[in-house]
């Protein structure tokens, strides 16, 4: 096993190195006529940053000293996005380079063969003295390894600039707070007075060393601006411990709904003391539901804690949340990763609410994350079972988005006896 570990972490070390080398291939070595500290410079520039990175990550994960943290953080997880899309622009730009030099190259035959063209000569007056025929114009050609040049630069340049473009977009995206989507989903069994009930869902938050205090703000605004029945806040709220991020939680005490608002944890939680912001979130007004089950008027309310809690023996457990419940009244559970949807089915739970996958995050991150979870976004049915999976409301690493918005559901539950 450890062989197999070690061989699997020399293949990834052998990409990253081989990835970056042609970074720098493509950036700047062949945007230079020689060797220089323009060279040198992107060497420094590309390096530091994964060292920037993998610190950072590093960091975070070993409970650093938080000023360290937010310190790497920044840069570090900037440029993991930034890396990414850089690359894409490069292998993108091995498309257009061809198609780029055989337009210049023919754009220079054409002005070669118009330099040499020699113009009919005039009619010569009878008894004027013979003249000599004008010199064909020489052609300034523009030479191969100034034409390469020319287009290493162009499609370096293009790319460096949408890499920037989009990482400076999707973390604008990111600061500026989720937007609300509404969803309305049908039950069953939900009762006619339950028409229209409110629930705000709202998962993957991640305060840390980026996001801190502000941001949270920001997310208890636009949850307590959609005026909800209930709030649901499906895990990942947190990535570091209680001490050092209690005061970025705090504004979550400030969450306002008629029946009130329900914490179940997230991987991440298991990687920041559990158990410590159970007791945070449970002094900040939020309910716990640690394989638990509460009545609500019209259904019952449970959650399940995450898989990773099984390393702590704290794993879900279904039984205990929903064994012993009335089935004649829908079902709301909350569950942090889609993969549980299947326990969820085989308990006869009416609509399971999870979070998790960001959406993929950083295009094209969606085929990964849709490749390990059942449902990536969105509503989907399992049987009689339907998964609602939110993309979330920050970030994890790079407070980047591209190709999958954050966001905080209001899911609106319909009686089908209305």
């Amino acid at each position: 096993m450890v062989i197999l570990f070690v061989l699997v972490a020399l293949v990834v070390l052998g990409i990253l190195v081989t990835a970056n080398w042609y970074l720098w291939r493509r950036l700047f070595r062949d945007t230079t006529r020689a060797p220089g500290l323009a060279r040198r410079a992107g060497a420094v520039l590309i390096a530091g940053g994964w060292v920037l990175a993998i610190t950072a990550l590093v960091a975070e994960r070993t409970g650093a000293p938080f000023w360290l943290q937010r310190t790497l953080a920044w840069p570090g997880f900037l440029w993991l996005a930034l890396s990414i899309y850089l690359l894409l622009g490069v292998i993108v730009g091995e498309v257009v380079r061809p198609l780029l030099r055989r337009f210049l190259e023919r754009r220079d035959r054409r002005k070669a063969a118009t330099a040499v063209a020699v113009p009919r000569p005039e009619p010569v007056p009878a008894g004027a003295p013979p003249q000599e025929p004008p010199a064909a114009a020489s052609p300034r050609l523009v030479a191969a390894p100034s034409r390469r040049l020319f287009v290493s630069r162009v499609v370096g340049g293009a790319a460096a600039a949408a890499a920037l473009g989009t990482v400076g977009y999707g973390t604008y995206g990111v600061l500026n707070g989720p937007t609300v989507k509404r969803v309305t989903v049908p039950l069953a069994k939900l009762p006619r007075a339950a028409h229209g009930y409110r629930i705000a869902v709202v998962s993957d938050v991640h305060l840390g060393p980026v996001l801190g205090p502000g941001f949270a703000q920001k997310v208890v605004d636009t949850i307590n601006g959609t005026q909800p029945d209930l709030i649901a806040v499906v895990g990942d709220l947190v990535d570091g411990s209680v001490k050092d991020l209690g005061p970025a939680a705090a504004p979550l005490a400030r969450l306002k709904a008629r029946h009130g608002s329900y914490f179940v944890t997230g991987n991440h939680e298991y990687f920041s003391g559990a158990e410590q912001w159970v007791e945070e979130v449970r002094r900040l007004g939020l309910h716990p539901l640690e394989n638990a089950r509460t009545e609500m008027p019209w259904f019952d309310l449970a959650g399940v804690n995450d898989l990773a809690g099984e390393s702590e023996g704290q794993g879900p457990d279904f039984a205990k949340a929903l064994g012993d419940r009335d089935r004649a009244r829908a079902c709301v559970l909350l569950a942090h990763q889609p993969v549980q949807i299947h326990d969820a089915v085989k308990h006869g739970v009416d609509l399971q609410l999870s979070g998790h996958t960001h959406g993929g995050q950083l295009w094209p991150g969606n085929f990964v994350a849709s490749a390990e979870n059942p449902t990536l976004a969105g509503l989907e049915r399992y049987g009689d079972t339907q998964l609602y999976v939110s993309r979330g409301a920050g970030a994890w690493g790079p407070p980047t988005r591209v190709g999958a918005e954050s966001d905080i559901t209001v899911i609106e539950l319909a009686s089908k006896q209305a």
